[in-house]
């Protein structure tokens, strides 16, 4: 399907909000209703993508189940903390590696590609996943019916 390339994540600055969910009960749209109106009130941004990041406790992927909880973030990077808006979070995104997958398309068809990456390409190869956050890279171009993303999957080696 989809060979990633593997990238060296340097340090990244983030604000934004946060949720907690699971797959099975999605707050996704709710989280970027309350975030997407606020990213103008965010003049420090380092570029125009948006982030879709995850936080999953340890073992959630090898005990996975659709009513598992996480917390997603819908974010922006930023310079830094100076003067973040009220009702804003920040977060530092540590520096790893990661397998980063190109994916274009409809957002809604996006679920094959994860499928691909936890059950065919990660463990065929010489990674596993790491304890850290995995995020989605949103460009500008993104719309309900066509997205272009990057989704970065924090690995270590085997």
């Amino acid at each position: 399907m989809v060979t990633p390339r593997i990238e060296l994540l340097a340090e990244k600055k983030l604000v934004g909000c946060q949720l907690e969910m699971s797959i099975s009960e999605d707050r996704t749209v709710e989280l970027w209703k309350k975030f997407g109106p606020r990213i103008k009130e965010l003049n420090n941004r380092v570029s125009h993508d948006r982030i879709s990041l995850q936080i999953y406790p340890p073992e959630y992927h090898q005990k996975f189940h659709p009513s598992n909880k996480f917390v997603k973030w819908a974010a922006v990077e930023v310079v830094d903390f100076k003067d973040i808006p009220m009702g804003l979070d920040s977060l530092i995104l540590s520096a790893g590696q990661y397998a980063v997958f190109d994916y274009k398309g409809k957002p809604s068809d996006i679920a094959p590609i994860f499928q691909y990456i936890f059950y065919q390409w990660l463990p065929y190869s010489k990674y596993c996943i790491d304890d850290r956050p995995q995020f989605e890279l949103i460009g500008s171009s993104y719309s309900s019916t066509y997205s272009e993303e990057e989704i970065w999957i924090p690995i270590k080696h085997k």
